[in-house]
Order: C-alpha cells, then structure tokens, then sequence
C-alpha cells in the first residue's frame, strides 16, 4: 500500500534515496505507486533533464515499471 506523503513531516522522514530529484527533493518514489506517480507528473511538468532523471531513477529502483506487458 502506498504510504501517505500529503503532509510535510511524512515527506521529511523520507532518505534521499526514495527521491528521484534527491537533491531537490522532488518526484518521491518510496513505493511502486509513487514512483508511477513521478513518471507522470514529471511527463506533465518536467523539463527535459528532469524526465530524464527521474526516468533512469525509477528504472533504477523498480526496473518492471513502465515497460509494456506482453500480450
């Protein structure tokens, strides 16, 4: 189950490591249901060095995500 990230105290006790922008702190990908979060809201938002990033982070850490089921 997903955990809650909606309040500021939930975020902060996240590592760095379950963001996909640590150094920013953006994109939080603790679980597989925020880092799906993350490729697209960066789809929508992002530059393109961001998608990049987040991306490589989130194939990185989940590498089933987003690759396409066969049929």
């Amino acid at each position: 189950m997903a955990k809650d990230l909606s309040s500021t105290k939930e975020r902060k006790k996240l590592s760095k490591k379950s963001f996909a922008l640590p150094g920013k702190r953006k994109y939080p990908i603790p679980d597989k249901a925020h880092a799906r979060n993350a490729l697209a809201r960066v789809e929508q938002n992002g530059t393109p060095a961001e998608k990049k990033k987040v991306k490589a982070a989130v194939k990185k850490r989940f590498p089933g995500i987003g690759k396409k089921k066969k049929k």
